[in-house]
């Protein structure tokens, strides 16, 4: 495969990352916390390893990870199978998250729960450090009794060597303007697609307090978790298996992928009818936007590690960007 990736630098941190990075959600398989399903249909590690191999070959340098993709499951297969394809983990950069697995603790944000977290992380993916280690929410309690401590221990793990970059993952601009100056993160985490980019479209909030404090965005679901390929059937609408993050979720159901469709005859018509089409115009419309440094699709098996990586080498013009918003409206 002929490399075509770009790299682009998180804030001020002198790191690089891919452009088309992966993200790992998938690999944690069906799982459950606290009784919400919030995995996906069950993954075969065998497929997985075709998939990162292809990723690494095309140039793909950083893989995206939480402790509660699978509860862990996700990094002990990310660090299996980059140890199976004989890749140092250092060679890479791995980011994971804390906050959605609460274990024993009352909160997921409890100081030590962070650090056990971290220190469980650093053994699930057979590492000394964590290149970029995130807060994977903005909820630090009621009227966020654990956001200083939890940002305090944060700063500890940074001086003991731990954590390289601090990131914050959040699903709303009020909990990233709260959480921001406290804090004090490298990087940004949330979804960002055609379909909703209210995160990262110039003027929006996000994007002000990001220029504001030199930060970099990393876009989860920027294929809006498959929407945007074109590949579900109004007719036989998918039906998710107990686990699945997505079994009752309205975006799946036979009225939107319906009203979805002639959107995407749109984007067909002037870019191309094919997945890997689809998929290039859906990251290279996220990676347009200010502020943003990677996109990180998921994947199951090569064939759809491959569909991500065709996105590496094109470009979008101003034109193409509006016409897509147009398209999608």
């Amino acid at each position: 495969m002929i490399r075509l990736m770009k790299y682009r630098e998180l804030a001020k941190t002198g790191v690089k990352v891919s452009e088309i990075s992966f993200g790992c959600w998938t690999m944690g398989g069906l799982n459950f916390v606290n009784g919400t399903p919030n995995g996906w249909a069950d993954v075969n590690e065998e497929e997985i390893a075709a998939g990162i191999k292809a990723a690494l070959d095309a140039g793909v340098n950083h893989f995206d990870n939480a402790d509660v993709y699978g509860n862990g499951r996700a990094e002990r297969m990310l660090a299996r199978v980059l140890d199976r394809l004989g890749v140092k983990s250092t060679d890479v950069i791995i980011a994971t998250k804390v906050g959605w697995f609460p274990g024993t603790a009352d909160h997921a944000y409890e100081p030590a729960h962070i650090r056990h977290q971290c220190e469980q992380s650093l053994i699930n993916l057979k590492r000394e450090y964590i290149d970029l280690y995130y807060f994977h929410h903005g909820d630090f309690g009621p009227n966020d009794r654990y956001l200083h401590g939890a940002a305090d221990v944060m700063d500890q793990l940074v001086k003991e060597g731990k954590v390289r970059i601090k990131g914050q993952s959040a699903y709303s601009a009020d909990d990233f303007e709260k959480t921001v100056p406290v804090v004090k993160p490298a990087v940004l985490q949330s979804w960002a697609h055609a379909l909703d980019d209210q995160f990262v479209r110039p003027g929006s909030r996000l994007s002000n307090l990001m220029t504001k404090h030199g930060l970099s965005f990393v876009a989860f679901s920027p294929l809006a978790q498959a929407r945007l390929l074109d590949k579900f059937d109004p007719s036989r609408p998918p039906q998710f298996e107990p686990g699945d993050h997505r079994r009752n979720s309205k975006a799946f159901s036979a009225e939107e992928i319906a009203k979805l469709q002639p959107k995407l005859q749109n984007l067909k018509q002037r870019f191309g009818s094919t997945t890997e089409d689809l998929a290039a115009t859906a990251l290279n419309y996220v990676l347009a936007q200010p502020h943003v440094a990677c996109v990180i699709p998921g994947f199951r098996n090569e064939r759809q590690a491959r569909c991500n990586l065709a996105a590496a080498g094109r470009t979008m013009s101003s034109d193409d960007i509006t016409f897509i918003q147009s398209a999608l409206a």
